[in-house]
């Protein structure tokens, strides 16, 4: 049986190195790049027809048949790199760039080429065009170089990258100079920019959805500077092409443009306190609150996330202001104002709604919670005593609160059921916090 296949092999390997033949001058035909064999002096044994494209054109005479004599008018070094190489194989030149600005060529062009010496009488050679990799790198260090110039001009931005959860992913020197945090900043949402209680991350996530859907977002309000000092600031976030349009699995990423608008801010201040801010106690008027809660029901229509409203009024005022004068009653009024944004977060929104009633709006807040902070806010109110001209005051406040869901309408129908707690809070007593049930439906507020 050995014999047997012992006689067998001779023809089988013959079949083998035909087929293995084969492959090699299909793969060499096929390949992407040029593929040139030649002997020392160039004279050229094989070739595919990629290398026959980037050749030809560069012949004097039409003739394809020595490789240094085809690219004697553009690389005439070539000839010299191989005569110098005195080692029996080894790589002579790898990526050598050749500029095609002779040769008859019309458009100018790069070739990358790439030989190495076989054996004392072997060369290969590798061919490739190269001019469109080349001009994109060189406008890559163009783009890079002049966004480093512009993070090294500019004042008053910073340029942040965020992921697709809005993290920051590199910090640059425009980051230092605007908020002054190091690198430990890269990796933390771009809050950290914000102070602590004056967003949520449900608030900057609609940022970033609202940048997907618009090509842009654009929210004003106050930054943190690494030190602890506010500031205020405009931050703009664009989302960025995909990085590698090859990748279907390229995560999104964004831009975020932070500018500090202090001085613009200042100047326009006067006016947003005029339209929105109620003039006694400095919180925001009617106005201003139903356009906020506007906003923020729409936030919570298109993106569901909890809302709740606390409705507040102070018991008895009428008295304050009978028994002391209106003096005393405007200085309760502030007194309880300020009380209000001590009690609530800067992302709340903290209004009086007229006379003696303010109202206060939670995004991203369950009712329970909304409760447990009026609770909180009704003993401290009940310690306080203001004085005004030797005149002591001290005063309570009843409170209702209600929590809005998807299958309510507007403001007005959450205004009624805080409303209606806040009824049955005074009905029970005052100075003391309902929150909305069901069997408040039918009562009258």
């Amino acid at each position: 049986m050995n014999t047997e296949a012992s006689a067998g092999a001779p023809a089988d390997d013959g079949i083998d190195l035909a087929a293995e033949h084969e492959a090699l001058m299909q793969f060499l035909y096929l390949a992407p790049v040029g593929l040139v064999q030649a002997r020392g002096d160039g004279e050229i044994t094989l070739s595919n027809p990629i290398s026959a494209q980037l050749l030809m054109p560069l012949s004097r005479d039409g003739c394809l048949d020595n490789l240094f004599t085809a690219l004697q008018d553009v690389a005439p070094e070539v000839r010299n790199l191989c005569e110098q190489f005195t080692a029996p194989r080894g790589r002579i030149c790898d990526g050598l760039h050749i500029h095609l600005h002779g040769g008859g060529r019309r458009t100018p062009g790069i070739l990358s080429l790439s030989i190495v010496k076989l054996d004392p009488s072997r060369l290969m050679a590798v061919l490739q065009d190269v001019t469109l990799q080349v001009q994109r790198d060189r406008q890559l260090r163009q783009s890079d170089a002049w966004l480093n110039a512009l993070l090294a001009s500019v004042a008053d931005y910073a340029l942040v990258s965020l992921d697709r959860e809005g993290r920051i992913e590199q910090w640059n020197d425009s980051i230092g100079r605007v908020t002054g945090f190091s690198e430990s900043v890269v990796g933390q949402p771009y809050a950290v920019f914000e102070p602590e209680d004056t967003t949520t991350p449900e608030r900057a996530r609609d940022l970033l959805r609202e940048a997907d859907d618009s090509g842009w977002s654009l929210d004003e309000g106050l930054r943190m500077r690494a030190d602890g000092t506010p500031f205020w600031g405009s931050a703009m976030i664009t989302p960025l092409p995909e990085r590698d349009p090859l990748a279907p699995d390229t995560e999104a990423a964004y831009c975020l443009v932070l500018r500090d608008i202090t001085d613009r801010r200042d100047a326009s201040e006067s006016w947003r306190q005029a339209v929105f801010s109620d003039h006694l106690t400095g919180v925001a008027n009617r106005r201003g609150f139903f356009h906020a809660a506007e906003l923020e029901l729409g936030r919570a229509r298109r993106f569901p996330r909890p809302v709740s409203l606390a409705l507040f009024d102070l018991d008895h005022f009428k008295r304050v202001n009978d028994a002391h004068g209106h003096p005393v009653g405007d200085a309760v009024l502030r007194e309880f104002a300020q009380a209000l944004r001590n009690a609530f977060r800067a992302v709340d929104v903290v209004a009086r709604l007229g006379g003696e009633e303010f109202a206060v709006l939670l995004p991203s807040t369950e009712t329970e919670q909304a409760c447990a902070v009026a609770k909180r806010l009704l003993a401290t109110v009940e310690g306080l005593t203001v004085r005004v001209d030797g005149v002591a005051v001290a005063f309570t406040v009843s409170a209702g609160v209600a929590g809005w869901k998807p299958r309510l309408g507007g403001i007005d129908d959450l205004l009624k059921r805080a409303d209606r707690a806040l009824y049955a809070a005074k009905a029970d007593g005052r100075n003391r916090v309902v929150c909305w049930r069901l069997d408040l439906q039918d009562t009258a507020a």
